[in-house]
């Protein structure tokens, strides 16, 4: 085999590595919830092309309030839906928009737009 073969077959499988490990093996730690004096865990999400941040973390038992801020006009992101704890909410184009649950057990939610396009996860802990 030449050099040049063994440099491309080097880079593939490289490159092959960094793929599977960005997809299936890159664990998001998330964005910790700040607890606010009224006692809610709060968090800010922009809205723009998706949800950033994308991965909250907070703690069970205690209210959550996460504010929503929409800076993008495309009908995918007017709601943003949390099925398992029965929420959903318009989010008007450059307006604040804040959720209130109490998340009661550990585990793993995700809330997304509509259409299943945008997409995020709540982690209680």
């Amino acid at each position: 085999m030449t050099s040049d073969r063994w440099i491309v077959t080097v880079l593939g499988l490289l490159l092959v590595t960094f793929i599977i490990w960005f997809f299936w093996l890159k664990r998001e730690k998330g964005t910790r919830a700040a607890t606010t004096s009224g006692g809610y865990q709060e968090a800010m999400i922009l809205v723009k092309g998706g949800y950033t941040p994308d991965v909250i973390v907070v703690e069970h038992g205690k209210p959550v309030r996460l504010n929503f801020r929409r800076e993008e006009v495309a009908v995918c992101s007017e709601t943003v839906l949390f099925p398992d704890f029965g929420k959903s909410q318009l989010l008007p184009t450059g307006k604040t928009v804040a959720i209130e649950f109490l998340p009661d057990k550990p585990g793993e939610y995700e809330f997304s737009c509509q259409m299943g396009m945008l997409r995020g996860k709540l982690i209680v802990e």
